[in-house]
């Protein structure tokens, strides 16, 4: 099957891994309007279709702060254990309906106490949401697995909390841990403490780097931090002069650094000028472990389905590239080995067969 010949419905159809995907920035529009007016919250507009268009414009201005600052009103609902129910179950059913079969969903618990609740019962909430949307999934014949990512603000002091819950979560559904927020002026080294924590502690972990900062957040997100994957990565491409591959990005590809990479986001924070011109192509070839991912479904104005369908319409994929990232995404899952290859070879690879 060329790339030409990939539809909309068939990329559907395929079975989806996504490893980079923020619960506070994929909510439905019509549940961010019915929240917010539960919480007394004013919104841009409470038409939902506008509001989905306010987030997709606003996240185009090029620059990763104001990107960053459109979560204000979807963190605003999330203050309460029913509100993070409702959106983790919605997140669920979301992933399952867009044929995601393996998924991976961060949040940084400490953006969710303004209410009154406590981290732990921030983290129950949406384990409890998560878990319903996996049961209504399973039961409507299209099941998925959904692991938690607890991400530590890089700017904020409770980095070592959230490591401290990722503790001592992780047989309650979180599978691992990430840093997220503004990277330029806060390294991921100021927080060594919480990754040698959590290594000592066998959980495993993923860093922001190479997004807004350059080669050295990498380097210091692998190098002295040890993160095992990162979360986009754009930049490695600075390593690499006419497909020779410095030492760096040399490490990452030999050592199967996983790179998360979120095209549409990328577009829209100026990573990268368009989808066809996009670093994944490029490092794919060149046989980096790249993972493709949606980011902040709300915010991008994406899917899984048309991150792909971008890939194959501007870059020329084919099934067999999607397949690649799809199964590059699950050798890199934070979830157990077995796990893993049974998703593999009982779901992802059937359903690709069956498309090619």
């Amino acid at each position: 099957m060329t790339a030409t010949r990939v539809d909309a419905d068939v990329i559907r159809r395929l079975p989806k891994a996504v490893l980079h995907d923020h619960l506070d920035g994929g909510l439905r529009p019509a549940t961010l309007v019915e929240l917010a007016a539960e919480a007394g919250h004013t919104l841009p507009t409470t038409d939902p279709d506008e509001l989905a268009a306010w987030y997709f414009e606003a996240a185009n201005s090029g620059d990763l702060v104001r990107y960053i600052a459109t979560f204000e009103h979807t963190l605003a609902v999330m203050q309460t254990k029913e509100g993070l129910r409702r959106v983790a179950e919605e997140y669920v059913l979301d992933l399952a309906a867009d044929g995601v079969v393996y998924g991976e969903v961060r949040y940084a618990p400490e953006l969710n106490t303004k209410g009154g609740l406590t981290l732990n019962e921030v983290v129950e909430s949406v384990q409890e949401g998560l878990a319903a949307g996996m049961a209504k999934a399973a039961a409507a014949g299209t099941p998925v697995r959904v692991g938690t990512l607890l991400c530590g603000m890089r700017m904020f002091d409770r980095v070592a909390e959230a490591a401290g819950l990722a503790v001592a979560y992780r047989d309650a559904g979180v599978v691992g841990f990430d840093i997220a927020g503004a990277e330029d002026g806060f390294p991921a080294a100021d927080h060594l403490a919480a990754f040698e924590y959590l290594r000592r502690e066998s959980v495993p972990f993923t860093i922001h780097a190479g997004e807004a900062f350059g080669l050295p957040s990498i380097h210091q997100a692998v190098q002295v931090c040890g993160a095992q994957r990162i979360g986009h990565g754009v930049r490695i491409t600075e390593d690499i002069v006419d497909g020779k591959l410095g030492r760096l990005a040399s490490w990452v590809r030999d050592r199967r650094i996983a790179l998360e990479m979120c095209p549409t986001s990328n577009l829209q924070t100026s990573c990268a000028a368009s989808v066809a011109e996009h670093p994944i192509t490029a490092l794919k070839e060149l046989g980096f472990r790249v993972t493709l991912n949606t980011d902040n479904r709300l915010v991008s104005g994406t899917t899984m389905t048309r991150e792909m369908s971008l890939l194959v319409e501007e870059a020329n994929w084919t099934v067999a590239d999607l397949r690649t990232v799809t199964v590059n995404a699950l050798k890199s899952a934070f979830i157990p080995f077995d796990e893993r290859r049974a998703i593999v070879e009982d779901v992802v690879l059937p359903g690709y067969a069956s498309a090619l």
